[in-house]
């Protein structure tokens, strides 16, 4: 028969190893959660798109800042007008930069 100490002793195991194979399979560029708090739009140089796959865990919207990376909520109203800025800077740039392909002087 087996005792208690052994019984608790394989459960705690089997809990070890689930824990280890979820925090495993999480890739370190993914996001897992999102920030809590609004980013100032002026420290954002980019941005890129998260799906989620077998690796990621959650959709997310990232941020690069001269800081690093943060993790948002695609959800989220600040995040969607923080990307339509984005976009429309883009696209300021892309006209300008045909204007000077067209006309070099």
């Amino acid at each position: 028969m087996v005792s208690f100490k052994d019984a608790v002793m394989a459960i705690t195991l089997i809990t070890l190893c689930v824990l280890a194979t979820h925090t495993s399979l999480a890739h370190p560029g993914c996001c897992s959660s999102y920030m809590k708090s609004r980013i100032p739009f002026r420290i954002i140089k980019g941005y890129s798109v998260q799906t989620v796959t077998e690796i990621c865990p959650i959709d997310a919207i990232i941020f690069h800042t001269a800081l690093g990376k943060a993790c948002t909520n695609p959800a989220s109203k600040w995040v969607m007008a923080y990307i339509q800025k984005l976009s429309n800077k883009a696209r300021k740039v892309h006209k300008t930069s045909q204007k000077q392909k067209e006309h070099p002087f």
